[in-house]
């Protein structure tokens, strides 16, 4: 028996896309210091391991767990609370985990009309209105499905969290870099940062890596991109009448999007600071609007094509406005 056994690491899928699963792939010959120095015990898109394994396992016996996508059902609060159980240490890693991401954008609608529209569609055959049943019986027993959650709520509204990794997904070479860090950490040659931190990212602004220039420019309308032509390659895309998230959103992904000619999304959701990334978001849209009164900017603000999906698209369910859940659960149920 090893006397000096491989820590333990753990990787789930919950309510999001998978694309966080990609992203820690897509770290290349990197993984394979993941394998090198860790004993993978539970990654379930990787490996053939069952939840039972898990409940098995002494509580806190995992030392690191990455946790990716929100909370949309039972199944998804379960494992969550079993994995905080047996973590010593839980990352809510990427936007899901951390904000809700595009899930939580169906916080928008109640339950029942999300299992409507997704099984009596004009793109859904379903003739006999037949629904999704929590359980059914079968020969060999009775089968459980997941119930869905009345809302999608990020991964702190459910467990205690220890760090939380932006991005949709997150970038890879910080993927790299957090891998490094907690192998150095094991090591005994580096220590963690504070509880409650929040890692693989910078400390400042997508507009602060942005290398467009900024010439104080002013706009009399929103436009949708596809509408603004030519794009200037080098000017602030805000400056040209394109709603870009970037003045909000926090560095770390070298601002990839802008610099590619597209406007930046908030995938690496809020900036240090930034209390409601909402309400930021207005605020810098705000501050480029050639107007002088608040009717002109209010006018020109409502130019902004779905300002839901534009300034909430990845972090409502983290957002302020879940000060308004208690009464969304009341009406639906």
């Amino acid at each position: 028996m090893n006397a000096n056994p491989k820590p333990k690491f753990a990787m789930y899928w919950a309510a999001s896309c998978g694309g966080c699963e990609i992203s820690v792939l897509n770290t290349h010959e990197k993984i394979l210091d993941v394998d090198a120095n860790f004993e993978v015990v539970f990654w379930p898109v990787a490996m053939d391991a069952k939840y039972h394994d898990v409940e098995a396992m002494e509580d806190g016996s995992i030392l690191l767990t990455l946790f990716n996508g929100g909370i949309r059902n039972d199944e998804n609060e379960h494992i969550a609370k079993l994995l905080r159980q047996k973590s010593k240490i839980l990352v809510a890693f990427g936007s899901c985990a951390c904000e809700g991401c595009i899930p939580g954008l169906a916080n928008l609608s109640p339950v029942g009309d999300i299992v409507r529209t997704a099984f009596n569609t004009i793109t859904t055959d379903n003739p006999n209105a037949i629904y999704p049943r929590t359980s059914y019986d079968v020969p060999e027993g009775e089968l459980h499905i997941p119930t869905l959650s009345w809302m999608v709520r990020p991964l702190e509204e459910v467990v205690d969290v220890d760090y939380f990794m932006p991005g949709c997904p997150p970038e890879s070479h910080q993927i790299a870099a957090v891998i490094d860090l907690v192998i150095k950490v094991v090591k005994g040659e580096a220590e963690l940062p504070p509880k409650g931190s929040v890692i693989g990212c910078g400390d400042s602004t997508v507009c602060d890596e942005c290398p467009r220039a900024r010439n104080v420019k002013f706009i009399k309308e929103f436009k949708r991109i596809q509408d603004v032509a030519p794009v200037d390659p080098t000017l602030c895309l805000l400056e040209q009448g394109i709603p870009c998230n970037g003045p909000a959103t926090r560095s770390g992904c070298n601002a990839r999007c802008p610099q590619a000619g597209a406007q930046c999304i908030g995938c690496y959701g809020p900036a240090d600071g930034v209390l409601d990334y909402g309400a930021r978001l207005i605020t810098a849209f705000s501050s480029v609007i050639d107007a002088n009164t608040p009717e002109e900017i209010e006018h020109i603000l409502d130019g902004i094509p779905d300002p839901t999906g534009q300034v909430y698209r990845f972090n409502l369910a983290g957002s302020l406005l879940k000060a308004n859940r208690e009464v969304w659960k009341v009406e639906n149920g």
